[in-house]
């Protein structure tokens, strides 16, 4: 039976895997992001993560390709409340109130739909008050554009101060947090933004949940790296206690008759609410997806935690 987790202030839930927008318009054309997400749903999957800025790394792309292919797809299919959109605002331009309301329009406008369900200030902008920023997103969620709040990419000091401030001015604030999280990364959390995030109630989402790839297990040696076009990224993780990681992933993964990627998923999972992790193809999202009802015990998590930290 799939578990639905609390994510945010303002009723959402969602099982606890979120399926990342970032490849769509990447490496997943329009027809193969088509049948990824009408998998993903068909699976039980309720949230797409995606932003403003997906995928502009593509040569051709100008950014809000993801968001396109989303909003597409959710024409052709209706939009339903058992599909939950999150984007994010801010990587380009900054978190000023003029930038997050041209962006958030454009959102709203290339993904096809009047309310974006979770809007996130994908990184952090010190270039703006804080006030500033809050009290936009505060007209956003008055003006019925937005359900939810987060803050991506913020450390443990902004954080806490954008929670004061939103306390203060009796504004909605972040109740969720998107960081970088997996098994070989696990520093940027675990710590001060953890305990911040836990003391203010705020419920944490975790990008590169398989490291790029390196924790399915599909990149154990040099050769391994020409798979993929992510197999230049994920070379750093074979030195150090990559290679050890991965046999501890591979000795759960036996006992539970998952698979490497299923455990590392289900791993984060029992740390917070959820993880985030893309796929390329229909096959890839039902591997993931059995992530979602795998419960690790706490021996399995105590040997993955000592083989990554």
């Amino acid at each position: 039976m799939i578990e639905f987790r609390r994510f945010g202030n303002a009723g959402l839930k969602t099982p606890p895997l979120i399926l990342g927008g970032n490849v769509f318009g990447w490496t997943a054309d329009a027809t193969t992001s088509f049948a990824v997400l009408d998998a993903f749903v068909a699976g039980g999957g309720r949230m797409i993560d995606t932003a403003d800025v997906y995928s502009r790394w593509m040569p051709g792309n100008k950014g809000g390709e993801s968001e396109t292919i989303i909003g597409d797809w959710l024409a052709r299919r209706g939009r339903t409340d058992r599909v939950l959109i999150a984007t994010k605002v801010g990587a380009e331009g900054g978190l000023s109130a003029a930038n997050i309301e041209t962006r958030v329009n454009g959102s709203l406008k290339r993904l096809r739909v009047e309310r974006i369900d979770l809007l996130y200030a994908h990184r952090d902008d010190p270039n703006t008050p804080l006030e500033e920023t809050l009290e936009a997103f505060e007209r956003l969620v008055r003006a019925g554009k937005v359900g939810t709040l987060g803050a991506s990419n913020y450390d443990a000091v902004r954080l806490e101060a954008a929670a004061l401030i939103a306390e203060e001015r009796g504004v909605v604030g972040f109740s969720v947090l998107q960081s970088k999280y997996n098994l070989l990364e696990r520093g940027e959390l675990e710590g001060d933004l953890l305990r911040v995030a836990r003391r203010r109630g705020i419920d944490v989402c975790a990008y590169y949940a398989l490291a790029n790839g390196y924790l399915t297990g599909k990149y154990r040696n040099e050769a391994d790296l020409s798979k993929s076009a992510r197999g230049e990224s994920v070379g750093k993780y074979m030195a150090g206690n990559g290679p050890r990681a991965l046999a501890a992933l591979d000795g759960v993964a036996n006992e539970t008759g998952h698979t490497s990627a299923q455990v590392a998923l289900a791993w984060i999972a029992a740390k917070i609410a959820a993880p985030i992790a893309s796929a390329t193809s229909v096959a890839q999202v039902e591997e993931l997806l059995g992530a979602m009802e795998l419960q690790l015990n706490a021996t399995q998590i105590a040997a993955l935690d000592a083989a990554s930290a």
